[in-house]
């Protein structure tokens, strides 16, 4: 069969195939589009996955709970703490441990500063696909600074695994909370920057406004969450619509942006930025005394048998944890919801028809992790 025949007799004729990826700077690591092109145009597209496939789930289900909190950081690598967040989550609820107040604030306060990193990275490496190499410097440059400071509770700057099952590694000291408090206002006055430096732009307006239109139903479709069904009008997010751990004490918008276009997805982010922003003074300034993790939590967990699912908000919008115990010291079944596989899969439907340039602005405008998807 020949690898054209599916397409449209119209474009039979003068269509070729182009390969995006999987070694390709757009893509943010090893995914390939498959393009079938008229011209110029996208005829058809089709993302190829399996490359890096590392059979996490099936990792889940032959270790102990606790030998496979290094695993999650692994899939979404920006959003690090997201990830390990849910998976506590899933598991203590599953056991039946309480959290002590503290140490979810801890979580709240990590996981809001790793949020702020995502979409700092994201911002400068989505401006430099497009051509522009200065956004990137700066944002960087805000970034080692909020690294300094996860390092400085978490030991580590990327794959973090600093929750337990009942908290925390380690507490935050003052200089944690007084370096935290100084960088918030540090981004209060970064994020105006970025937007008279970046978002003002013709340049950028003219690539990313009206380019990648999504409808909310195209979203609903594929399952896309976060700041892809936020910029489509959508207002859901798990924190405010399923409120987990203490995201219920704190005060905090939900962006919206109605365009439904590659600008509008660029615009939540910004805001998101922000909205972090006044989560973690918040919990600072509530931050309540007492132990950062629970005692006698056993080193071997047996969950009773049944199952459970628990979903968290992450950069990328929502992961999820299907847990089905056995009574064991090993899950019976670990199915993993990870919202960059869901956002990805729009991507056909959204590109057909698109110049090739504006396919890198929606792809970007995706913010794909693609270790997530190949998980």
């Amino acid at each position: 069969m020949s690898p054209l025949a599916h397409v449209t007799p119209s474009f039979q004729k003068e269509t070729f195939v182009l390969n995006l990826g999987p070694q390709h700077p757009s893509t943010h690591g090893v995914l390939r589009v498959k393009l079938v092109m008229d011209g110029e145009y996208i005829a058809e597209a089709e993302p190829v996955l399996g490359y890096i496939h590392r059979m996490h789930e099936k990792m889940g289900e032959n270790r102990t709970y606790a030998q496979f909190l290094p695993n999650p950081a692994r899939m979404d690598y920006l959003s690090a703490l997201s990830y390990n967040h849910g998976h506590v989550c899933a598991v203590e609820r599953a056991a039946g441990i309480e959290v002590p107040p503290r140490a979810e604030y801890i979580r709240v306060i990590t996981t809001e500063l790793n949020r702020i990193s995502s979409h700092l990275l994201w911002f400068g490496a989505y401006v430099l696909d497009l051509g522009g190499f200065t956004p990137l410097l700066y944002a960087f440059d805000d970034r080692e600074r909020l690294l300094d400071l996860l390092e400085m509770v978490t030991g580590a700057r990327l794959t973090y695994c600093y929750f337990r099952f009942g908290g925390v590694y380690n507490d935050i000291d003052e200089e944690f909370i007084a370096g935290t408090r100084e960088f918030v206002q540090r981004m209060r006055a970064r994020v105006p920057m970025y937007h008279k430096l970046v978002t003002t732009n013709i340049i950028l307006i003219k690539r990313l406004k009206d380019i990648g239109y999504i409808s909310p139903e195209t979203c609903r479709k594929y399952g896309a969450t976060g700041p892809v069904l936020r910029g489509s009008g959508v207002s859901y997010d798990v924190r405010k619509n399923e409120p987990y751990s203490v995201y219920k004490d704190f005060e905090f918008n939900v962006p919206i942006y109605s365009e439904g276009d590659s600008m509008a997805r660029y615009m939540v982010r910004m805001d998101e930025m922000l909205e972090s922003c006044r989560i973690i003074e918040q919990a600072l300034d509530k931050l309540p005394d007492g132990p950062y993790k629970a005692e006698k939590v056993p080193k071997i967990l047996k969950p009773p048998k049944g199952d459970i699912y628990c979903a968290v908000e992450a950069a990328r919008g929502e992961f999820g944890i299907h847990l089905v115990s056995d009574g064991t010291n090993t899950p019976y079944r670990l199915k993993l919801r990870s919202p960059s596989f869901s956002n990805l899969s729009l991507f056909a439907e959204v590109s057909q028809g698109c110049l090739l340039a504006d396919a890198i602005a929606i792809m970007g405008s995706l913010d794909l992790v693609i270790p997530e998807i190949d998980r």
